[in-house]
């Protein structure tokens, strides 16, 4: 294995991160929620009985995740997205992470990042399984099917 130095980027992946986290934390801090993105959508999507208010926030949270790139564009030219696989692979990719997602009662950053700092054993069981599925997917796509 190699590393992409000319693509490596610790301290703007750090700093991504550190923000992440710090949302994450002002978010429960100041809202008594979890920053899962599944949990937020979904309740979006089907409200919960007697709280019609419910889809104004996740309306914000959810605009807001979409707006942020295009207003870091303001500051800075975007960088080319490469993506390799084909829409189908896509598709199929997005039902296998939404089935997943159902069946962990939450998604990569509900658990990765609100319940691994929460100490929760399920969040990390979870973690685990999230970060195994994705290291075995890249390792048979890449050298057993040859993509």
């Amino acid at each position: 294995m190699t590393i992409d130095w000319a693509h490596f980027t610790p301290w703007s992946s750090l700093a991504g991160g550190a923000l992440i986290g710090v949302a994450a934390g002002l978010f429960i801090l100041f809202n008594g929620r979890i920053a899962g993105i599944s949990g937020i959508l979904g309740g979006f999507l089907r409200p919960p009985a007697g709280k019609s208010n419910e889809r104004a926030w996740r309306a914000i949270f959810i605009a807001g995740l979409l707006c942020a790139p295009l207003a870091w564009g303001l500051f800075l030219p975007a960088r080319e997205i490469r993506i390799d696989a084909g829409w189908m692979e896509i598709v199929i990719a997005g039902v296998f992470v939404g089935v997943g997602t159902r069946y962990a009662a939450g998604c990569t950053s509900g658990h990765g990042v609100c319940g691994l700092s929460r100490l929760s054993f399920r969040s990390l069981a979870a973690t685990l399984i999230f970060m195994a599925a994705g290291f075995a997917t890249v390792y048979v796509m890449r050298h057993m099917v040859g993509g």
